[in-house]
C-alpha cells in the first residue's frame, strides 16, 4: 500500500463555545454540523504497513483540501436537514432478526410498528425484509419484496422510508412503492446491478461496510487496522458509486458496527468515529442493542439493551453523527433533546 494520511478530528467543542472558536479560526465545524466543532486534528500516516500519529493544532491545517472535507456543509439527505442528527427507526418484516425475534414479521404488524416509531419521533422508517445478522441465511428476491414492498407501500404515504436490501431489484421495486433511500449493508457490492440502479433511480443511499457474508462474517474477523481499513474501504465504494453515477451528495457512510468485526474492533470504531467525517459525506451509525452493547452491559437479551443502546447513539451524536438507526425510538429521541439543549441551549426550544 502506498503511503497515506487520514485525519480524524479531537478537541470537540460545543454550542456557543464553538461558534466563538470557528470565528477566531480555531476551529473548524464537525461534519458540517452548526453545533459541533473541533479544535484538533490527529494526523495519521500508513506506509506499508507502518502508522505514525501526531496531533496538530486545527489552525495549522485549515486550508488543507482533507480538512475542507470534513468542515463542508452537508447538503440534505431526502430532504432532511442533518445539521443535527435524524432518528432512523428499524422496521425488520423478517421472521429472524436479531432483536426482535420476528415480532413485526408480517405486514399488519410491520405497519403498526412503523407508524408507532414515526409517532415517537423517528425522522425515517428503514424497513427490511432479509435478516444480516450473524449465521442468517440469505433470502431470494421474491420473499423479499413479499415481505417490504406491501409495508412500504402503506408507510411511505406519510412517512420518509429507507429500504433495507442488497437487491437491485427490490431497490427498484421499493422506490416504486415509495421508498426514499436506500440502505445497503453490502455497500453496493453484493448485487453487480445495485450501482447502476440506485443511479437510474436517482435516491440517496446509505453504503455500509461489512466483512464477509452474514452467514460467516463474525467468525474470524481480520484487520491489519480496524478503522483504516473500514476508510478506506468505505473510500473506495464511494468512488465505485460516483463513478457509477450517484452524486456524493446523495451518499452517507456507514462503519457497520457488528458486521465483519470482533468487540474490540466495534469499540476502535466508535471511539475513531468522527474521522469517517473525512469521506466528505454524511456519516450513519448502527449500534443499537448490538453484541457490543450486551458485552459492556452483561445483558444478555438483546430487546433488553435500551439503556446502554441510546448511551451508544448519544456517543454517535457526539461525534457528528447525521443519522442514528436505532430500535427505540422513544429513548433515543428523549436522549438526543437532552443532549441537543446541553451542547447548545439556543437548541432547546424553552
Amino acid at each position: 500500500m502506498s503511503e497515506r494520511d487520514y485525519f480524524r478530528p479531537l478537541g470537540l467543542v460545543f454550542g456557543p463555545d464553538a461558534r466563538s472558536m470557528v470565528a477566531d479560526g480555531k476551529a473548524g465545524w464537525l461534519g458540517g454540523s452548526a453545533h459541533i466543532a473541533f479544535t484538533r486534528v490527529e494526523v495519521i500516516t500508513r506506509d506499508k504497513g507502518a502508522i505514525a500519529r501526531r496531533i496538530k493544532p486545527y489552525k495549522k491545517l485549515a486550508e488543507h483540501s482533507a480538512i475542507a472535507k470534513i468542515t463542508q456543509a452537508r447538503p440534505a439527505f431526502a430532504g432532511l436537514d442533518l445539521s443535527l442528527p435524524k432518528v432512523m427507526g428499524i422496521v425488520n418484516v423478517t421472521p429472524d432478526s436479531f432483536s426482535d425475534g420476528g415480532r413485526h414479521g408480517d405486514t399488519d404488524k410491520a405497519v403498526a410498528h412503523g407508524l408507532t416509531l414515526a409517532a415517537e419521533g423517528a425522522d425515517i422508517l428503514d424497513v427490511g425484509g432479509e435478516s444480516t445478522r450473524p449465521g442468517s441465511e440469505p433470502v431470494s428476491v421474491a420473499d423479499e419484496m413479499a415481505r417490504v414492498l406491501p409495508v412500504i407501500e402503506k408507510l411511505a404515504q406519510a412517512h420518509a422510508v429507507s429500504v433495507d436490501t442488497r437487491k437491485a431489484a427490490v431497490m427498484s421495486a421499493a422506490i416504486s412503492a415509495g421508498a426514499q433511500i436506500i440502505n445497503d449493508v453490502s455497500a453496493l457490492g453484493f448485487d453487480p446491478e445495485s450501482a447502476s440502479m440506485v443511479a437510474k433511480l436517482g435516491k440517496p443511499v446509505v453504503l455500509m461496510h461489512a466483512q464477509g457474508e452474514p452467514k460467516t462474517m463474525q467468525l474470524q474477523p481480520k484487520y491489519d487496522d480496524v478503522v483504516l481499513d473500514v476508510y478506506d474501504m468505505l473510500s473506495e465504494r464511494i468512488a465505485v458509486a460516483v463513478a457509477a453515477g450517484i452524486p456524493e451528495g446523495m451518499i452517507c457512510v456507514d462503519p457497520g458496527i457488528g458486521f465483519g468485526k470482533s468487540f474490540e474492533h466495534n469499540l476502535a470504531l466508535m471511539q475513531s468515529l468522527a474521522i469517517f467525517h473525512g469521506l466528505g459525506v454524511g456519516v450513519l451509525a448502527g449500534v443499537s442493542r448490538k453484541n457490543m452493547i450486551g458485552v459492556l452491559t452483561g445483558e444478555k437479551i438483546a430487546s433488553n439493551r435500551v439503556s446502554g443502546s441510546v448511551g451508544g447513539a448519544l456517543h454517535a451524536a457526539l461525534n457528528g453523527a447525521h443519522i442514528l438507526r436505532v430500535h427505540d425510538v422513544c429513548a433515543t429521541v428523549q436522549g438526543l433533546k437532552v443532549f441537543t439543549a446541553m451542547i447548545d441551549p439556543d437548541l432547546a426550544g424553552l
